[in-house]
C-alpha cells in the first residue's frame, strides 16, 4: 500500500493515491467483466470509464433506469449491457414492481437487447411499497407473471434475496413484518425450480456470512450462479471466514461465482448540489470524491481477490456502529483478508465465468 496522500473519506480512509494503487496491483490475470453495477449520467458514466480501465474492467453490465440507459450506451458504447430493471421513478411504484414490470422488461430487451432482467426481493420492499403483497415474495403472482414474460424474450434473471446479517439484527428485527432471513430463501427455491433458465443471486447469494449454506443453494440448484457485488458487506463477511475456508468455496464453485461490484453511479455525485432522488448522490459531491468511491471499489475487491493484505479496508462501513455502536462509528471499517487466488481461478472470476453464461447466453438466444 502507498503511504497517505489525501485526508480521510468514507470512501478512503488511509488518503490513498488509488491511481498508484490501481498501478501496483498492475493488470488483473484476465480483463474483467463487472456483473453487477448501477450506472447512471453522461458525465459520470465517462468517470467511471477512466476508473475502471485503471483497475481492468472492460465490460460492464448495468442496472440502469430504461430512460438513462441510451446516455449510458452513449458514453461507454458497445462495453456497456443492460439488465432490465423496474422504473424506480414511476409515482405508481406497486405497478413499476408488478404489473407494469413485464412492459418494461420488453423495453429493455427490445431497445437495449438486454438478456437479463432483476427480480429485486429485499425485505425493505415492505417499506417502500407497504401493503403490495402480490410482489413482497420472490413467487408472488406479480413476479412470476414478469419472469414468464422474461421467458418468453429469452432473458436469464438476476435476484437480490435478503440483505446482511447485520441488517437483519437491527432494521429488520421485526421478523413478524420482514420474515426471517432463511425465510426468503424458500420462495427463491420454488422459482429457482419452476423457472430453469440461469439465476445469478446478486451479492453471494445474499449470504456471504453463511458459506455452508450457499454451497447447500448451488448443489441443489444447478442453474444458480453468484455475484460477488455490494463491496463492503462482501469483503466484510468473507474476511470473516478462514482464508481456508473461503478460498475452498471459490475453487469449488469455480465458473459459478461472477465478479460484481455493486457501484452505484450518478451525476449527483459530482457536485454538491443534489436532486435528492437518491441517498447514493450523497456517497460523494465532486468529480474527485466519485473518483475515489469507484476506484475504492475495485481497489477493494482486488485486494481480497489477489493478495495476501491483511489490514483494515480503507472504505467506511456503517454497518458496524449499527450493530455495536458503543465500539465503532461511522468511519470504523472492518478487516479485508486478501484471498491470494491462483491465476486459473482468478481468470474465471474475472471473466471465464460471466463470458461462460451471460455471454454465451445471449448468443444461443439470438
Amino acid at each position: 500500500m502507498t503511504a497517505p496522500a489525501r485526508p480521510p473519506t468514507s470512501a478512503n480512509r488511509f488518503g490513498l493515491d488509488y491511481r498508484a494503487e490501481a498501478a501496483r496491483l498492475g493488470p488483473p490475470e484476465v480483463p474483467i467483466i463487472d456483473a453487477h453495477t448501477h450506472i447512471a449520467g453522461e458525465r459520470a458514466s465517462r468517470l467511471y470509464d477512466e476508473v475502471r480501465r485503471l483497475f481492468g474492467v472492460v465490460r460492464t453490465y448495468s442496472m440502469t433506469q430504461i430512460g438513462a440507459a441510451a446516455a449510458v450506451r452513449d458514453a461507454l458504447g458497445d462495453t456497456v449491457r443492460f439488465i432490465a430493471i423496474p422504473t424506480w421513478g414511476d409515482p405508481d411504484r406497486a405497478s413499476a414492481h408488478g404489473g407494469g414490470y413485464a412492459r418494461t422488461v420488453e423495453r429493455f430487451r427490445k431497445e437495449f437487447d438486454a438478456r437479463i432482467m432483476k427480480i429485486w426481493a429485499s425485505p425493505r420492499l415492505r417499506d417502500i411499497l407497504p401493503g403490495a403483497t402480490d410482489v413482497a415474495e420472490i413467487d408472488s403472482p406479480a413476479r412470476v407473471a414478469a419472469c414468464e414474460a422474461g421467458r418468453s424474450l429469452g432473458m436469464m434473471y438476476m435476484v437480490h434475496v435478503a440483505d446482511p446479517d447485520t441488517w437483519f439484527a437491527t432494521k429488520y428485527a421485526d421478523a413478524a413484518k420482514y420474515g426471517a432471513k432463511r425465510s426468503h430463501y424458500e420462495a427463491l427455491e420454488r422459482m429457482l425450480d419452476r423457472f430453469t433458465s440461469p439465476w445469478i443471486a446478486a451479492h453471494m447469494g445474499g449470504w456471504p456470512e453463511d458459506l455452508g449454506f450457499l454451497d447447500g443453494l448451488l448443489t441443489r440448484h444447478p442453474n444458480l450462479y453468484l455475484d460477488t457485488s455490494a463491496t463492503k458487506w462482501v469483503v466484510r463477511e468473507l474476511s470473516k471466514h478462514p482464508v481456508s475456508a473461503t478460498r475452498a468455496f471459490f475453487d469449488k464453485w469455480s465458473g459459478r461465482v461472477l465478479f460484481g461490484s455493486d457501484l452505484v453511479v450518478m451525476e449527483d455525485q459530482l457536485s454538491p448540489a443534489k436532486s435528492g432522488v437518491s441517498p447514493m448522490g450523497d456517497l460523494a459531491d465532486s468529480p474527485e470524491s466519485a473518483f475515489e468511491l469507484y476506484a475504492s471499489r475495485y481497489w477493494a475487491l482486488r485486494t481480497m481477490f489477489e493478495t495476501d493484505y491483511d489490514g483494515e479496508s480503507p472504505i467506511a462501513d456503517p454497518d458496524l456502529a449499527m450493530v455495536e455502536p458503543d465500539k465503532y462509528n461511522a468511519m470504523s471499517a472492518p478487516a479485508i483478508r486478501g484471498l491470494a487466488l491462483d491465476r486459473g481461478l482468478l481468470e474465471v472470476l474475472y471473466a471465464g465465468a460471466a463470458g461462460a453464461l451471460v455471454e454465451k447466453w445471449c448468443c444461443q438466444q439470438q
